[in-house]
Parts: C-alpha cells; sequence; structure tokens
C-alpha cells in the first residue's frame, strides 16, 4: 500500500478512540483493564489446563486450546494499546505498527471463524459416529486440521492485505481505537473499488461459507438428536452443542454486523461499539461461555488446586 499523496507522506496514525472526555477515559481504562485481566488469565488457565492433564488431552478440547490460544493473542493486539492511549489526549501509532496490527487482528479473527466450523464438525462425529470417532479424529487427522486452519487464513488474510493498493493523501486521523481494516480503508483517497471487492470474497469464504457449514451441520445434528429417546442422551448433547452455538450465534453475529454491510464514507460510533464486542467481550466471554461450565474442565481445575493445597 503506498502513504504518499499530494507531497505528504503518511509516517503515524491518529486514533480517535472512544471518547474525548478524559474522566470518561479513566473509567474505560478500568474496565477494559478488568476485561482484558479476565480475557487473558481464563483463556490462558483453559490452555494450561487442557496441556496439563492427560484426561482433556481429546480432540474437543485440542480445538478448544487453539480457540484459547486466538482470543489471547486477539485481546492483546489492541487492548494493552487501548489502555495506554486512556491517558493521551493525541493517540498515535506509527503507520508501519497500524498495518501490522490490522493484518494480525484480520489473521486471528479469520482464524476464529474456520476453527468454529472445525469444532462443529468434531462436534457432528461425536454426536452421530460415536463408535468411529476416535478413528476419524485421530490425533493426525486434528493436527493436519489445525495447521490447515493457520495456512489457510493466512492466505485468506495477510496475502490479501499486502496485494491491496491505495495511497493515503494526508489524511492520518481514524475515528477507532484501533487499527481496523474498514477504517484504514477510508483514509484511502484512491479507488477502493477493487479493495472492496477482495473483502467481500474474502468475507464470503471466511464468514458465510463457514456459518453455511455450521448450521448444516447442526442441522443434521438435530435430526440424529431426535431419533434420542433417552433424556440422557438429549441432555448430552445439549451439554456437548450448546455452549459452541452461544458462542458461533455472539460471534458471527456481530462480525457480521460490521463486515456484512453496506459500508459509509466514516466509521461510526456503533461500529467502534461492535468492534468492541467481538474484539474484547467475546474473548472474556469464551471460557466463561465454553469451559468453565463444562464438567471435564472444573474437574482438572479441581484437581489442580486440590494438588496446590494438600
Amino acid at each position: 500500500m503506498e502513504v504518499m499523496g499530494n507531497g505528504t507522506e503518511v509516517t503515524e496514525v491518529v486514533l480517535l478512540g472512544l471518547s474525548s472526555h478524559p474522566q470518561v477515559r479513566v473509567a474505560l481504562f478500568f474496565i477494559f483493564l478488568a476485561m482484558y485481566l479476565v480475557a487473558v488469565g481464563g483463556n490462558g488457565l483453559i490452555v494450561t489446563l487442557i496441556v496439563t492433564d492427560s484426561h482433556l488431552h481429546t480432540p474437543m478440547y485440542f480445538f478448544l486450546s487453539n480457540l484459547s490460544f486466538i482470543d489471547v493473542c486477539y485481546v492483546t493486539t489492541s487492548v494493552p494499546q487501548m489502555l495506554a492511549h486512556c491517558f493521551t489526549d493525541r493517540p498515535t501509532i506509527l503507520l508501519g505498527r497500524c498495518l501490522a496490527q490490522m493484518s494480525i487482528a484480520l489473521f486471528l479473527a479469520v482464524a476464529e471463524c474456520l476453527l468454529l466450523a472445525i469444532m462443529a464438525y468434531d462436534r457432528y462425529i461425536a454426536i452421530c459416529s460415536p463408535l468411529r470417532y476416535s478413528l476419524i479424529m485421530s490425533r493426525k487427522v486434528c493436527i493436519l486440521l489445525a495447521s490447515g486452519l493457520w495456512v489457510s487464513s493466512f492466505l485468506l488474510t495477510i496475502v490479501p492485505v499486502f496485494g491491496m493498493e491505495g495511497r493515503l493523501c494526508g489524511r492520518n486521523v481514524v475515528n477507532h481505537f484501533k487499527c481496523e481494516v474498514q477504517a484504514m480503508l477510508k483514509l484511502v483517497c484512491s479507488d477502493t473499488r477493487a479493495n472492496g471487492l477482495v473483502m467481500i470474497m474474502t468475507s464470503i469464504f471466511t464468514l458465510l461459507v463457514p456459518l453455511a457449514f455450521i448450521l448444516v451441520t447442526y442441522g443434521r445434528i438435530g435430526l440424529a438428536v431426535m431419533h434420542v429417546q433417552s433424556d440422557h442422551g438429549w441432555s448430552k448433547a445439549l451439554s456437548t452443542c450448546g455452549s459452541h452455538l452461544v458462542v458461533v450465534g455472539i460471534f458471527y453475529g456481530t462480525t457480521m454486523a460490521l463486515y456484512l454491510r453496506p459500508q459509509k464514507k466514516t466509521f461510526t460510533n456503533e461500529e467502534k461499539v461492535a468492534s468492541v464486542f467481538y474484539g474484547v467481550v467475546i474473548p472474556m466471554l469464551n471460557p466463561l461461555i465454553y469451559s468453565l461450565r463444562n464438567r471435564d474442565v472444573k474437574g482438572a481445575l479441581r484437581k489442580v488446586f486440590w494438588e496446590q493445597t494438600s
């Protein structure tokens, strides 16, 4: 991406943040600090438990550890910077760092989209083919799926981002608290139709296709569960899939509302709130929704604390 325009070289970007009032920024600092600590602590605890407890060395928890790792990395790309900027009247970031933050955040978001689809497939095999589950979801298959997830995310984000063309014509003020790809594109003064087409195609492959796969998968799970006669089978299926469906609904709902809507010339406050939700709130909620309510995870947690106190 070119950064020259009208003889002016853009070397830094000004981020307006969430508020221009000092008192509000101080309050936001403590709120986001608490959310960041919960997100990093909760997801870090999940990864530690899954790695150290042999009872959690299963495909479901292997992919869950990948999800927690993604969430830790995602909040770390922007929240520490946001906290530092709460005490700055004119928060700035070097253009190179801004583009790096934008690319990494996009890469991690796409990785989470694809991972949620893989986790849905894992649940489908566990419920619809339980006798063949260990054969189908072998260690080798899980590693191949995880490797394909990270490689595909790289090819769908980092490569297109570096292939985008555009000129920044001296404007460097972004109405956001981080370097969001859509907010950055609003600074480009050259024709962005090609970039917009690339984003639409990428969004289809990273949002609509995985979501369609998840919906079809859970449709087939629902048909299989309907033939289950026992209440225990219903309860097991609900506990297995319920948390994942909640995470899918929250994550895809907010990201699709932001990326699959007609774009305006300026980045609105509503879009900033949506970015806060899927960039900070969801990584904080994932351990609470998906993991810490799980019986196996709670058992591993009790085991760790019991060994420390005994």
